[in-house]
């Protein structure tokens, strides 16, 4: 239990603070207690030692690790806005939660505090066909939202693979397989609500319903990959995308991957508009089979994706991805025309994570996430596969490779400590690779605390101490989200 901020909060009431053990728990005791008393007629409040741990858990090895003292469950903006100036006047550590799918320790309660689950926040508010927007509440997620679009003829184009709240996507920037034609997070959210310190509300972006504005500072921008330590984001304006009217899939193994990397470069360059370009190496392949019964010959394999108006469109676009993709030993294309053909195929494709974690039973996934331009990317995946092998560590590696992301999936048992210590090696090695090669850390993952020591080597000193500048503005208490993005833990 963190009890730092407790004492703090006693010596504001005018109560002496002993130093002993005993004295501090006690003290952060008497804090969470009056933080619940004044929750209680806010929102549903957790105490429970179950809920809390499960609010320090997410898809990582370090798994409820730095558990939060508390957790607030709040339906709306107003509701948030009283829990923050609660913790405010308290000076209670926050981190906001939705659907705990993150990879690189975001939800580490490293002060204790409270945790903000917004996952009852999922109200889809508006939706306009006209302009191709809808707002929504943070805990809304992308497979809900799409589901109530499927009448439309719309959808929801950023796709990460896990179910995951539009909140938390926003706040780490996430991205996905659909990328490639898309964009990010950071291409969608036209604007936003936030709540910041003592309470405040904020909308950023006016209505971000207008597709372009020159008006302020982008404060959408500047939440939008905040990871939660501004503010916490409580509504959001997003774009959508038209249901293309031809699909066509297709899969082709190559026979090796720098074959398959150095195809994709070109691919791009002569400018066919893949819709998604995914890599999945012989070892990966080997466990999508084995999952999901695809039944694939077991090389690394490139997952294409090409929409259009038409039918002939599209198919001529696979037409000159075929050629190119024969110019470096690749193919045949395997075509998948029908949807239930192509669902199938992009199911096994984003159960790729799961499908490696399978094929070690009780493992779990240090998952590298470095973004390198595309002339790059061969270079860099060979670098990244060998790091993995001088360690011995089975390492399947995915990738949204049309736009130069990619992840390898090094596979530990998570009581073995030297494995661990091992595969965060090799991903920090593959960070910085990627940063020589002019790329970056992490291409939608985030930083949480798992790619702090990189950051300067990216941004440079100069733009880290802007952001801690930035941080001490908005967040003047160090109270969303400490000990990570804008913090001095930044500085290597």
């Amino acid at each position: 239990m963190a009890v730092s901020w407790a004492r703090r909060a006693l010596a504001r009431a005018g109560l002496a603070a002993s130093r002993t053990f005993a004295t501090e728990a006690k003290e952060s005791e008497i804090v969470v207690e009056d933080l619940a008393r004044r929750l209680s007629n806010v929102c549903e409040v957790s105490r429970s030692a179950d809920v809390r741990k499960q609010h320090a858990t997410d898809e990582g090895t370090e798994r409820g690790m730095f558990p939060p003292d508390l957790v607030a469950f709040p339906s709306s903006t107003e509701d948030v806005s009283k829990v923050v100036e609660a913790c405010t006047d308290l000076r209670v550590p926050m981190i906001a939660t939705g659907a705990l799918t993150s990879l690189e320790g975001h939800l580490r309660h490293l002060r204790g505090g409270l945790a903000i689950d917004v996952t009852k926040m999922s109200n889809i508010l508006s939706v306009c066909a006209e302009d191709q927007t809808a707002r929504v509440q943070a805990g809304v997620t992308r497979m809900q939202l799409n589901e109530y679009l499927r009448d439309t003829g719309l959808f929801f184009p950023v796709d990460p693979g896990a179910d995951a709240t539009l909140g938390g996507m926003a706040a780490c920037r996430a991205s996905g397989t659909n990328a490639v034609k898309y964009g990010t997070m950071r291409d969608v959210v036209g604007g936003l609500t936030a709540v910041l310190s003592g309470g405040r509300v904020v909308r950023c972006g006016g209505s971000g319903a207008a597709r372009k504005s020159s008006t302020g500072y982008d404060l959408s921008a500047l939440m939008v990959g905040s990871e939660g330590t501004l503010g916490v984001i409580t509504e959001l304006q997003v774009r959508l995308a038209g249901q293309p009217g031809a699909t066509v899939a297709a899969v082709c193994p190559f026979e090796t991957i720098e074959g398959a990397a150095t195809c994709v470069a070109e691919i791009v360059q002569c400018g066919v508009p893949l819709a998604r370009c995914e890599l999945l190496d012989a070892v990966a392949i080997s466990a999508v089979n084995e999952h999901s019964g695809l039944g694939l010959r077991e090389l690394p394999t490139l997952f294409f994706e090409f929409t259009g108006s038409t039918e002939s469109a599209v198919e001529g676009e696979a037409e000159l991805a075929g050629s190119i993709v024969a110019d470096h030993g690749g193919g045949p294309f395997k075509f998948s025309s029908t949807a239930e053909e192509r669902s199938r195929l992009w199911r096994a494709r984003h159960e790729a994570y799961w499908a490696a974690l399978a094929s070690r039973p009780g493992c779990r996934g240090v998952v590298t996430d470095v973004c390198v331009p595309l002339s790059k990317l061969a270079e860099s995946i060979s670098r990244a596969k060998s790091l993995a092998s001088e360690v011995g560590l089975r390492a399947p590696t995915v990738g949204h490779v049309g736009d130069g992301n990619y992840h390898l999936l090094l596979l530990v048992d998570p009581a073995n400590p030297d494995e661990v210590k091992a595969a965060k090696r090799v991903a920090m090695e593959t960070g910085a690779h990627a940063i020589e090669l002019g790329g970056t850390c992490s291409g939608e993952h985030g930083v949480g605390v798992g790619k702090l020591p990189l950051l300067e080597r990216e941004h440079g000193r100069g733009a880290l101490e802007a952001m801690v500048a930035i941080k001490r503005a908005l967040d003047p208490h160090g109270l969303f989200n400490p000990g990570k993005i804008g913090s001095e833990a930044m500085f290597s």
